[in-house]
């Protein structure tokens, strides 16, 4: 058996067993040398998403912008426009895409993801404002929104819905805030459903981060010592799996059935930061140890790579495993470990880095625009 259908029965047997494959990067270069279309082809890839700081490097290779810079250039177009016309070009291509993909999913896959500008990350209606226009300015089905789960951001989330516009929520680190976020997401349906919308053309999803945890996990049990460092590696796998007891509690509820009845689609878990972060663990840690079916998996290329070429499949490996997440959790709490600190800073440090990433970007196009006009 070649490595190329090994590596195409793995990653078949993952999107068999339910979870959609997405890839978690997205730049010119892909989309017109090929690669994404071929990840399509051959890697079960089912959709795409994009950050600020995947914008950011994308455009540091300025020759594969240099055509619509120069353009831009000439329009004596702002640096914020110049930003936005760029990422929503690749985002709009991509989505052309995946356009077969949507169809043939029934709406549920072939999905490509946009973040309003992370700066907003504590304005509602700002957010709400951009969201909007990003829609409009991308004009295709399968778009998601992305918008962060800060306390600001839930508003947000349920008046984007509410429009009928679809929304990938991110940033999610605690399960308290993901409880918070399934609520705001059934109530964007509600008043979507109440403004006319059509539910079952709402997608969303709730990107649950998973390797950032185990990071400030496993520094906060390196300064405490001891047989602390026993646990090293425990958290994230902990934690989303308590975030998926409490998506299928949520999705039980009288509450979604009547939503469900009137067509809606539910909003499916999403497993982010999914490339391990610690050389000692499996490269393959948060896909293999996260497989259940109605989730995604967004992986950087070097992460899906890795599933394709020796990735491990043991089934289900969430469903029913709360009990042994909750004690994971008194561990860690026992052993001192400020699980709900954890939390607010990985919250914090997130929307910190995605802000400098698009000031980076930002200074990047500035530059490049400087150069073409000369």
């Amino acid at each position: 058996m070649s490595d190329r259908v090994k590596a195409t029965d793995r990653l078949k047997a993952l999107s068999d067993a339910g979870v959609s494959i997405w890839l978690d990067d997205l730049n010119r270069r892909r989309l017109t040398g090929g690669g994404l279309a071929a990840m399509i082809e051959d890697r079960h890839v089912v959709g795409v998403t994009s950050n600020p700081t995947i914008f950011a490097a994308a455009m540091a290779a300025a020759a594969d912008y240099d055509h619509q810079l120069r353009t831009l250039a000439q329009r004596r177009a702002s640096v914020q426009d110049v930003v936005r016309e760029l990422t929503t070009t690749d985002v709009r291509q991509a989505c052309d895409l995946f356009h077969d993909m949507w169809q043939a999913t029934g709406s549920v896959d072939g999905r490509v993801s946009l973040e309003v500008d992370p700066r907003l990350a504590h304005q509602t209606q700002e957010t709400i404002v951009e969201a909007a226009e990003l829609w409009k300015a991308v004009d295709r089905p399968n778009l998601m929104i992305k918008i962060p789960a800060t306390e600001a951001g839930l508003p947000a989330i349920t008046a984007t819905l509410a429009d009928g516009i679809s929304v990938n929520v991110t940033l999610i680190f605690s399960v308290a805030r993901y409880r918070q976020v399934m609520d705001a997401f059934m109530a964007g349906l509600e008043q979507a459903a109440a403004n006319g919308h059509d539910l079952s053309r709402i997608g969303s999803v709730a990107s649950f981060f998973v390797s950032r945890v185990d990071t400030e996990v496993d520094r906060r049990l390196a300064t405490l010592g001891g047989s602390a460092a026993t646990l090293r590696g425990t958290a994230a796998v902990a934690n989303a799996k308590l975030a998926y007891a409490a998506y299928q509690e949520t999705f039980a509820s009288d509450r979604w059935s009547q939503l469900r009845d009137a067509g809606a689609r539910p909003q499916r878990p999403l497993w982010a930061s999914t490339g391990t972060k610690d050389p000692a663990y499996s490269d393959t840690k948060y896909v293999t140890e996260l497989v259940v079916a109605g989730t995604v998996n967004t992986m950087p290329e070097q992460t899906l790579n890795a599933f394709a070429g020796h990735g491990e499949l043991h089934g289900d490996t969430v469903t029913g495993t709360a009990d042994d997440a909750r004690h994971a959790f008194d561990l860690l709490c026992e052993a001192g470990v400020d699980l709900d600190d954890v939390f607010d800073t990985l919250e914090r440090e997130g929307v910190e880095k995605f802000e400098r990433s698009w000031v980076e970007l930002l200074d990047t196009v500035a530059e490049q625009l400087d150069a073409v006009r000369g």
